[in-house]
């Protein structure tokens, strides 16, 4: 199953929330939200500088994760940033496959 990598960041809205529910809390609603959407919450990182959440997750699909993506950056709670993973067996497959590319002015 493909793996994500989401960048959350709380708008005040968002942020009154997890300061009202806990961390806790949010993190069993994301993984209510992953298997309700057939994956799985890997793991869940609060964090401050840049972004206030890191989230790894399995989802079936790219539909599947762009859906999800839309629902959460249109609550208005939340902005988050999706992220393909690959796994070091894929990038091997990557490297292996041929690829027949042109560099701009080359």
């Amino acid at each position: 199953m493909p793996k994500y990598l989401v960048e959350a960041h709380f708008t005040t809205e968002g942020a009154k929330g997890i300061a009202k529910e806990g961390g806790t809390a949010r993190r069993k609603a994301v993984a209510k939200l992953m298997e309700g959407a057939g994956g799985k919450l890997e793991s869940y990182y609060f964090a401050f500088g840049g972004a206030d959440a890191f989230v790894v997750v399995d989802l079936p699909d790219n539909v599947t994760a762009a859906a999800l993506s839309l629902a959460v950056n249109k609550s208005g709670a939340v902005t988050s940033k999706t992220i393909v993973l690959l796994t070091p067996e894929e990038m091997d497959q990557a490297s292996n496959k041929a690829m027949d590319y042109r560099a701009p002015g080359h």
